[in-house]
């Protein structure tokens, strides 16, 4: 077997082509699917203690979901003919059944969005004149049945929608592991493991980012922190971090047992290419140091005041959205580092501050869903009625 070097590249492998915005893509897909798991864990499996961010979760994903092919777009020479799959799929491509799914998910997330906030609409329309009713009257479609049975009615179609959309929020980020996974020519990317990794990390991103949005939108409302709220998101939170992480270490120690030719430049690639941004940021920083404080959340819960609990969950899931993200760019990009002939290795990818596929454009499109939240709560809260919020602790 050949040790690898820095030569032997072929004419085109001399430039990154999948750059940030082919790694930005199954980070806000993954946030999409994971806050759609966390409103799930409510409204079907009957986790009360969640109540508190089950509207959160569905905007949230709402929000990122309208933005997630945007990076896509950006990357694109021609972005206009991206319609194409939307309008005329096939079904033996990966990518063009894309489209059928994102489309299909989008509709069931816009359905289960409107029953959850059906009253308010109805109230609101009520109690408004002007544009703002007509606008409210319009996003009733006519139906203004309040009645007990209406709502009970517009729980059980809840439920239903939310239990068909885990398997799609699953499907719509699994099949981005599948399309790395089934790369055969690749050494980092062909391994049956890279769906399931991707899925997993998608949740645990998910739920982090509903609790750094949780407890930040709870403080600018000016509400109270619901304690066993975080304290029931930092538990499942440790549980698909330790999942994930625990999954691609699994990957990396079987490449490492089996000894073979793929080992020689998986090998090579993390521990003198990109050492820092696999073991200092993804393993170290990203992995080490939350599962450690999820780890006193949930194992010393009794002996936290409320404050600490929401403080050590808030920097643990902050940290963990880095190192889902580290986790998506070591693959996309520590993919591509080395070349097509297994032998040689290009200069490691640094990304530009401009363009359409720079950091200013990542930066942008990133922040597009928090504007959108941010619209949405202005005129339909984010936050349950104060009369809804569930006991318990809180700061």
């Amino acid at each position: 077997m050949h040790e690898p070097t820095t030569n032997f590249l072929f004419p085109n492998d001399f430039h990154v082509m999948w750059s940030l915005m082919i790694a930005l893509y199954p980070y806000i897909t993954g946030l999409v699917a994971g806050a759609f798991i966390v409103s799930s864990l409510f409204h079907v499996f009957g986790r009360g203690e969640l109540a508190p961010v089950a509207r959160l979760a569905m905007v949230a994903s709402l929000a990122f979901l309208l933005v997630a092919t945007l990076p896509l777009l950006a990357h694109l020479g021609h972005p206009e003919r991206a319609l194409n799959i939307m309008i005329t799929p096939h079904f033996s491509s990966a990518m063009s059944a894309f489209g059928l799914i994102y489309g299909l998910y989008l509709v069931l997330v816009v359905a289960e969005i409107w029953l959850m906030y059906r009253i308010e609409i109805i109230e609101t329309a009520a109690r408004s004149r002007g544009l703002k009713r007509k606008v409210f009257a319009t996003l009733a479609l006519g139906v203004y049945d309040t009645s007990a049975e209406a709502r009970a009615v517009d729980h059980r179609a809840i439920t239903a929608l939310a239990a068909i959309g885990i398997p799609m929020a699953c499907i719509l980020h699994g099949y981005v592991g599948f399309m790395f996974g089934s790369v055969k020519a690749n050494a980092l990317w062909s391994t049956p493991l890279m769906p399931i990794i991707f899925l997993f990390s998608a949740v645990t991103s998910g739920m982090a980012m509903i609790l750094v949005l949780y407890v930040v939108v709870t403080r600018v409302n000016g509400r109270r922190i619901d304690g066993a709220c975080v304290q029931s998101l930092a538990q499942w939170l440790w549980l698909f971090a330790t999942v994930t992480v625990t999954l691609e270490l699994l990957e990396l120690v079987s490449l490492s047992y089996e000894q073979n030719e793929e080992w020689l430049v998986v090998r090579e690639l993390y521990f003198n290419r990109i050492p820092f941004s696999f073991f200092g940021v993804q393993l170290i920083f990203g992995s080490l140091i939350p599962f450690v404080l999820l780890a006193i959340v949930v194992l010393m819960r009794r002996y936290l005041t409320d404050t600490l609990r929401h403080v050590l969950s808030f920097i643990a899931a902050a940290i963990l959205l880095v190192q889902v993200f580290a986790m998506r760019w070591n693959v996309v990009v520590g993919g591509q580092i080395f070349s097509k002939s297994g032998v040689g290795f290009r200069e490691s990818y640094v990304p530009e501050l401009g363009g359409r596929e720079g950091l200013g454009m990542g930066l942008l499109i990133f922040v597009v869903p928090f504007l959108v939240m941010a619209f949405i709560n202005r005129w339909l809260p984010l936050s349950p009625p104060r009369g809804d919020e569930p006991p318990g602790g809180g700061a």
